[in-house]
């Protein structure tokens, strides 16, 4: 089953506050109660990551595990040096200076859009008054993303079509959800990259256009019952959406050993 967000394209559009990542966790569980679920599994990336850590965190007895393929793994001392701008720790192997270079990279070039809803979602008009604006948004929210979305356009194989993406744009636009959709970064208080000590099993799927693509060793620090770790070749931020043969894979392999003829995937 692969809820939407509420706020976003296929869901009501909330008209209270309180809608954050553990509210929207808490009416997942609920719903999958609800319609006869006796054990399921999670996954989630994006605003999808957040909400399923925080399932983790409520760990109903229903819930076997998770997936997630934007994991919050970032060790306090290099948050410590990210946020102070001090340079990296000199001990750091190959993939964690890889991550710390982009991260560094995502802070100075890529955080902007985010503090800009987390701050006045309700300002940004010219996403919900012009179709133009909004594929702007979109299309250059992301850098990574973006600079796929041009190859796609530029005729190159990517897992993406040019209507898959103006498919994606269409939507916010018909259900006028640009505004609604922003508001999660408003109710958020979370810091989304640090470690939220999950104690239920984890799985792990790392695509190297990611933010940051999580090192092992800050993975395994993270997630203490890690079940499946995997670096990808190639696929990004919206990795179900870029690159949706691997990502089915990935959830396969990650699962396999937990499957019951009573078990389910609850995707996002």
């Amino acid at each position: 089953m692969i809820p939407s967000l509420p706020g976003y394209g296929f869901s009501g559009k909330p008209t209270t506050t309180g809608w954050d990542p553990v509210r929207i966790a808490r009416a997942w569980i609920v719903l999958m109660k609800r319609l006869g679920y006796t054990h399921f599994v999670a996954q989630g990336g994006d605003w999808g990551d957040a909400i399923t850590e925080q399932m983790a965190l409520l760990a109903p007895p229903e819930l076997l595990a998770i997936h997630v393929n934007m994991a919050a793994t970032i060790p306090p001392e290099i948050n410590a040096a990210l946020n102070s701008g001090n340079p990296p720790p000199a001990n750091l192997s190959a993939d964690e200076k890889y991550a710390w270079d982009q991260l560094v990279d995502f802070n100075k070039h890529g955080l902007s859009y985010a503090l800009e809803m987390n701050q006045r979602p309700q300002t940004l008009y010219g996403i919900a008054d012009s179709p133009a604006g909004l594929a702007g948004w979109i299309l250059d929210h992301d850098i990574r993303s973006y600079k796929l979305i041009a190859r796609v356009f530029d005729g190159h194989q990517e897992g993406l079509t040019r209507d898959d993406i103006l498919d994606n744009i269409t939507l916010y636009w018909l259900t006028g959800t640009a505004i609604s959709s922003a508001r999660l970064y408003w109710e958020n208080t979370f810091a989304f990259f640090d470690p939220k000590h999950i104690s239920i099993p984890v799985a792990v799927s790392v695509f190297p256009d990611e933010i940051y693509a999580a090192p092992k060793s800050w993975t395994e620090r993270a997630y203490p019952k890690l079940i499946h770790f995997n670096r990808l070749d190639k696929g990004g931020h919206f990795a179900a959406w870029e690159q949706p043969e691997l990502f089915v894979s990935e959830l396969r392999a990650s699962f396999k050993p937990l499957r019951t003829d009573n078990a389910t995937a609850l995707n996002r």
